[in-house]
């Protein structure tokens, strides 16, 4: 089944593979043939269709309805209240998409033959997946197969196919066999809980019927009791075929069609299948069903499927021009956007029944369950491209509220609302409670949703009428699981509970949770006054209605007020939670055989016993919540936290992204891009096949706009700051905002924003306010990020004030010597800016023997004194060129100065030198507890000084060094080799080229032109 290299590739997907608004695949291997199912899967929020082919029986095609899922109990060995008593699971319908052909009387069968050529490609612009095969039979028959498909957006649930089979070589009759095929049930669950389930009953069969127009079956599920009925019509083309007859198979219904080939000629019809459903135990009867799809497929009959197609790309026009997307420099990723926000715009309900699953309609992982990450990821996505479907998405839970009030019950809360965690019908299917009913914060997530809807939109009757009631029955559960702790000074703590961090559960004050928790806290209260005074009836019937008094909401003002977020002062990081920093951290764990998270590979709580965070999660808090924390405390975050996390799940990549390219990471923020955008084209993660990830293809939009375009939504104001990666020439996306539609294109020389729809958009360029009327544009320069006035500035000791590198090499390498291990310039360049301890376990790694750690401490002591005497015969002559005046001249500039060195001598050393009394803080190696590169000697040497770390500039001379400072929020200066110190700030070739003017009067890193407001005609 391989391509020959002679291949023809036939119009129009020759074109295709250089447009990039066509995604194409010329894979003929049937081991990835479910992935690209996956990827060529069409949906409308309603119907979601897999990319399979028309002719074969693959196992993993399938269709899928929103509203049709099977309730199977969940059998615990030990159950006690309050845990989930049933999953729902999305499960395949009836397929409509089958078209079996023969030649004579023999079936085709494509496996069996050799394929010439195979392309398939999805039409981004209409919304259309269209594929064509070459296929020669083992007889020596060739045919040219070409079928393209579409799932309306004009239909709750309308599947248009035409298809059409030409002859090249081949004479004679014909069979198209069109099915509706009932095998496909639901995939069991093997050694892979994010794909499959113990299904209990299913859909069965309870009605089928064919004859020459329309042929339908009628299903029903065993336990939530939906019916579903499913039906088909054709429309022949060019009279190229004739009905033979319609009978009942074993797994559905068939309707077949005949004529005749020659070479050149070619059959054709068009394919309609239309789906209706009940609520479950719903009333609508068996020939309310039908009519409703027969109504469905008279429409689509009427019309054509050329007319249908084009209704389908008006109706995806309003997203590409809310979206306005285009890269100059990078097709690739151009396409691969677009992609991305296709697949999260079709899988998106749009009739409040339900919100965006994980996997969208595009496969079967997670049992198809929504989850907190529609609110946190697709539904910002949304609010920007089509703010319709995120309204629609917000009615989905209001729509559950009920569900959330009887599941806050079962977990014995007398009054509000809690989401469930993982859900279809708005009950909790979560069967594991650490790692489910314990993130609390979803209830977060959704008021978190909530606002930042409403002020991308301006939508104050949504928030009126059923906004204000989410926010309000979901603000009372933070009272319930958290308390003013007198122990803590009587800060607000949230105890219990498991953070978007899986790998860590049943925490006490975990950091996302209580930032996410105080801002909802605060909105509540902020809308429930709001209310009062807009809507005073309103806020009065629903207060009565759900008991809602002022001291409640009194309640909520104060808990945001005092809520608990702690920051080591150690580190200057947000902890995790209150016992995160305090576990070892994870050994590494060897890879096995593609992308396998740790939740297959080790039991919880091995996990949960160690420093190691599956995804984001601090992180994430200071994304969504953290306008009020400082750039340089979002950097020492950003540095600590991808240290401990292992991204194994996908919504990981995008938020270290955006912050990454907040905080300056402009390579890593690349890098996380890159991951988040082809997680599921690439297969990064290994399970593409199971469905499409929601959340990674809306996040790549956020690493956009979000990341390079430095958007948030603060107190009801757009913010942007948009940057320009290395990669590109320069970029445009659009935002919907208020009633009006923003365009922002990014070059080198800084950023033009216009005014595309509305009378006019508010925003702010780099804090900078903006209003622009419809048709204006202006064009304003980058703007580099803010920095705290330079208050002081801390000196490493080796290699900048003094060359001492050369003793300790000695001293090593004496040690080395003494123990028969080998010693070489790598070792002494690892060496560089690395504590004893760590040095010593660099020495030690090809040592002849192991080492108890009692005899290490007598290595190091032995290796002390080796350096002692050496050090014994310094004195000013031992300063290097310039050094003494580096650190008079800052001094003379009214700043404080430091010292951090890991060296435990260094007190002495100053005195040796005649510089000690130049240093107001030296810091204390011996109480550091952590080497370069982490930040926690420059950090301590700040905290010493009394000045916040984002004030401060660091000099070192190695890398490890300059890591050290930039983890710690402070601007760098490298002294030495410039390939080795890249990432500092400036380099200078030594200290005596410090002139601590140029970093007190630092210009701006891109210059800029003064902004200019011209209107466009």
């Amino acid at each position: 089944m391989d391509q020959p290299e002679t291949a023809q590739v036939l119009p129009p997907f020759g074109r295709a593979l250089r447009d990039a608004w066509v995604v194409t695949r010329e894979n003929a291997d049937p081991a990835g043939f479910a992935q690209d199912e996956s990827l060529f899967a069409l949906s409308n929020g309603a119907l979601g269709v897999r990319g399979g082919l028309e002719e074969g029986d693959s196992p993993s095609q399938a269709c899928f309805l929103a509203g049709a899922w099977e309730r199977t109990p969940i059998e615990y060995h030990e159950r006690f209240p309050g845990f989930a008593a049933h999953t729902d699971t999305r499960i395949p319908v009836a397929d409509g998409t089958r078209i079996h052909l023969r030649l004579g009387d023999t079936p085709v069968r494509l496996g069996d033959g050799e394929w010439l050529h195979f392309e398939r490609a999805l039409d981004l612009r209409s919304g259309s997946y269209r594929r064509q095969l070459r296929w020669r039979s083992p007889d020596g028959a060739t045919l040219l197969i070409d079928a393209e498909r579409i799932v309306s957006f004009d239909s709750a649930a309308l599947l248009a196919i035409r298809y059409r089979v030409q002859s090249i070589d081949y004479s004679g009759p014909i069979t198209l066999e069109s099915c509706i095929s009932t095998a496909r049930h639901a995939t069991e669950q093997g050694d892979d809980p994010r794909i499959g389930t113990r299904v209990d009953g299913g859909l069965a069969s309870i009605d089928a019927a064919a004859g020459d127009l329309l042929a339908h079956v009628l299903q029903r599920t065993a336990h939530s009791n939906i019916r579903v009925a499913c039906m088909q019509q054709h429309a022949i083309i060019d009279d190229s075929l004739g009905f033979r007859l319609a009978n009942l198979a074993q797994h559905g219904v068939m309707q077949v069609f005949e004529g005749e080939l020659a070479p050149g000629q070619s059959v054709s019809f068009e394919k309609y299948v239309a789906y209706a459903w009940t609520q479950p135990e719903g009333d609508d009867t068996d020939a309310q069903l039908l009519a409703l799809t027969t109504s469905a497929l008279s429409q689509a009959s009427t019309q054509g499927y050329d007319a249908l197609l084009a209704r389908q790309t008006q109706a995806l026009a309003q997203l590409w021009h809310n979206a306005d997307l285009a890269i100059d420099g990078d097709p690739a990723t151009e396409q691969a956007l677009r992609f991305n926000l296709f697949h999260v715009f079709q899988s998106s309900s749009r009739d409040g029944q339900g919100t965006t699953a994980a996997k969208g309609l595009t496969g079967e992982g997670y049992e198809g369950h929504y989850f907190w990450d529609a609110e946190a990821f697709m539904l910002p996505a949304m609010v920007a491209l089509a703010p319709d479907v995120a309204r629609s998405m917000l009615m989905y839970r209001h729509g559950t509220l009920e569900r959330a009030r009887a599941h806050a019950r079962e977990l014995n809360h007398a009054r509000g609302a809690l989401y469930a965690w993982r859900t279809i019908s708005g009950d909790e299917c979560s069967a594991y409670f650490p790692s489910g009913s314990a993130q609390y914060h979803i209830n977060a997530a959704v008021a978190w949703a909530i606002r930042h809807y409403v002020d991308a939109t301006g939508d104050d009757a949504f928030l009126r009428d059923v906004g204000a009631e989410m926010l309000f029955e979901t603000a009372r559960i933070w009272l319930d699981i958290g308390h003013f702790n007198p122990r803590r000074g009587g800060a607000f703590c949230i105890h219990g509970v498991t953070g978007p961090d899986e790998y860590t559960a049943l925490v006490d004050n975990n950091h996302y949770t209580n930032r996410m928790a105080q801002r909802h806290l605060r909105d509540a209260a902020a809308v429930a006054h709001w209310l009062a005074g807009s809507a005073p009836d309103t806020y009065a019937e629903l207060a009565r209605r759900i008991g809602l008094e002022s001291f409640e909401i009194m309640q909520w003002q104060r808990a945001a007020e005092l809520m608990y977020l702690a920051e080591d002062a150690q580190l200057g990081i947000f902890p995790q939670d209150d016992t995160f920093l305090d576990k070892p951290r994870m050994p590494a764990h060897a890879d096995g055989e593609g992308k396998r998270p740790l939740l297959l590979e080790l039991h919880p709580l091995t996990i949960y016993r160690h420093q190691v965070a599956k995804q984001a999660d601090a992180l994430l808090a200071l994304m969504l919540a953290g306008d009020e924390v400082s750039l340089a405390a979002k950097r020492r975050n950003f540095d600590y936290y991808e240290g401990v996390t292992v991204h194994d799940s996908t919504l990981s990549a995008s938020t270290f992204g955006v912050m990454g390219a907040e905080v300056g990471e402009t390579e890593k923020a690349w890098r996380y891009f890159q991951d988040s955008l082809r997680v599921d084209l690439d297969d990064l993660h290994g399970n593409a096949a199971h469905g499409l990830h929601m959340a990674a293809m809306a996040g790549s939009w956020l690493s956009l706009a979000w990341g390079y375009g430095g958007m948030r939504v603060v107190n009801g104001e757009l913010r942007l700051r948009p940057q320009l990666p290395d990669a590109w020439h320069r970029y445009r996306f659009g935002v919907a905002w208020q009633q009006g539609h923003l365009r922002v294109e990014v070059d080198r020389t800084g950023v033009r924003y216009t005014v595309t729809r509305g009378d006019s958009v508010r925003f702010s360029h780099a804090g900078e306010p903006v209003r622009l009327r419809h048709g204006e544009s202006i064009s304003m320069p980058h703007r580099a990020l803010e920095q705290a006035p330079l208050q002081a500035v801390i000196f490493d000791l080796d290699g900048v004030i003094a060359d001492t590198a050369v003793v300790h090499r000695a001293a090593w390498e004496q040690l080395a010597h003494d123990i028969g291990a080998p010693f070489d310039e790598h070792i002494a360049e690892r060496m560089k800016g690395v504590d004893r301890r760590g040095s010593l376990e660099i020495l030690l790694e090809r040592a002849p023997h192991a080492y108890s750690e009692r005899e290490k401490r007598v290595l190091e002591d032995r290796k002390n004194d080796y350096y002692v005497a050496q050090i014994d015969c310094f004195g000013p002559g031992q300063l290097l060129s310039g050094a003494r005046h580096a650190v008079e001249s800052v001094r003379a500039a009214g700043l404080r100065t430091a010292l951090a060195s890991a060296s435990r001598n260094a007190p002495l050393l100053l005195e040796r030198l005649g510089i000690a009394e130049l240093f107001d803080y030296v810091v204390d190696a011996s109480r550091i507890t952590h080497s370069k590169p982490h930040p926690e000697i420059f950090l301590t040497a700040a905290s010493g000084l009394g000045v916040a770390a984002q004030a401060c500039l660091g000099v070192e001379d190695a890398a490890a060094g300059v890591d050290s400072i930039l983890a710690a929020g402070m601007r760098a200066v490298g002294v030495g080799d410039a390939t080795v110190l890249a990432r500092a700030e400036d380099i200078l070739a030594g200290i005596d080229a410090f002139d601590i003017q140029r970093y007190l009067n630092r210009p701006p890193t891109v210059p800029g032109t003064a902004a200019e407001a011209v209107s466009n005609h």
